[in-house]
């Protein structure tokens, strides 16, 4: 409790010195990003709202895609046997079947028949695939004609609130721990704990653990917080949020809980996603953020 008490007492100037055109700043940000963000959902044809399928690799080692009905993924529009998605340890192979089938990865690229590499994007025909690994391969669909385009009703936000931006300190986990983390369309998957965070919530002194992710695609500095609070259930969403910690250049962190947000699975079910773990769960209402969507229940 004393080290809490010193930490408090060592936070407290540094949101007493954020300035006007700091806070002008933030607030800024935070508003554009609460656009694009809606915007996005809206009609984004990698939307949230955009999923309609999502088939897993389970014992299968590939996955053929096409409009074939033999086919594992059957797609409309496509060659019979448009594509083959490889799944390996640590990412994909991906190859053009049929004489006329090709593909596109990421945006603005030239046609190709075969790629390979970690977790991306990938588009075929109308379509657009994810490939998704984190330990369990799958493939999600992407429709720009989407049903669920017709079911959006905005994102609901806590009303902005600049105490609910503070420092943090990283304390390192002296063993660097493995944890399984539980999610929502898989087995557990494995994260590093990278350490706790420490802050403080107007009076009360906080903690909570940071995870790297240990699957394809996450990068070596990659840390996220997955937390519960007091309104999880009631005003947020049921499973928890998610809010990215942004490192400073003394090593210190930014914890913007005006940024936080919910997990894909709040809008989808074709989405696997991190559950916070018990030791996430705070005493407090953190009101800031995206609230409970309420797309899923």
């Amino acid at each position: 409790m004393r080290r809490y008490t010193a930490l408090l007492a060592a936070l407290l100037p540094l949101a007493a010195a954020a300035g006007p055109s700091e806070d002008a700043a933030a607030r800024k940000k935070i508003e554009a990003d609460r656009a694009d963000t809606m915007r996005w959902l809206r009609s984004d044809p990698t939307s949230y709202l955009a999923a309609v399928k999502r088939v897993s690799f389970g014992d299968k080692a590939e996955l053929v895609v096409g409009s074939d009905p033999a086919c594992d993924l059957v797609l409309p529009g496509l060659e019979p046997r448009h594509l083959r998605v490889t799944a390996g340890a640590d990412g994909f192979a991906v190859r053009a079947l049929d004489a006329g089938a090709f593909f596109t990865v990421g945006k603005g690229t030239a046609p190709v028949r075969e790629a390979g590499g970690g977790p991306t994007r990938l588009s075929a025909g109308r379509f657009h695939l994810r490939l998704s690994h984190q330990g369990y391969p799958a493939v999600i669909v992407f429709d720009p004609k989407s049903p669920r385009f017709k079911e959006y009703k905005g994102i609901p936000y806590f009303p902005i609130d600049l105490s609910r931006r503070v420092r943090a300190r990283l304390v390192p986990d002296p063993k660097a721990e493995t944890v399984a983390l539980a999610s929502s369309n898989s087995g557990d998957r494995r994260a590093q704990r990278v350490g706790w965070l420490e802050f403080t919530l107007g009076k009360t002194a906080l903690r909570l653990a940071a995870h790297r992710l240990l699957e394809p695609g996450s990068g070596d500095d990659d840390v996220s917080v997955f937390f519960r609070d007091a309104t999880t259930g009631k005003e947020s969403y049921m499973v928890g949020r998610y809010v990215e910690p942004e490192k400073q250049g003394d090593g210190s962190y930014i914890l913007d809980f005006n940024m936080a947000y919910n997990p894909a699975c709040a809008y989808s079910g074709f989405y696997n996603c991190p559950i916070p773990p018990k030791e996430n769960q705070l005493p407090v209402a953190v009101r800031a953020g995206e609230r409970d969507p309420h797309y899923q229940h």
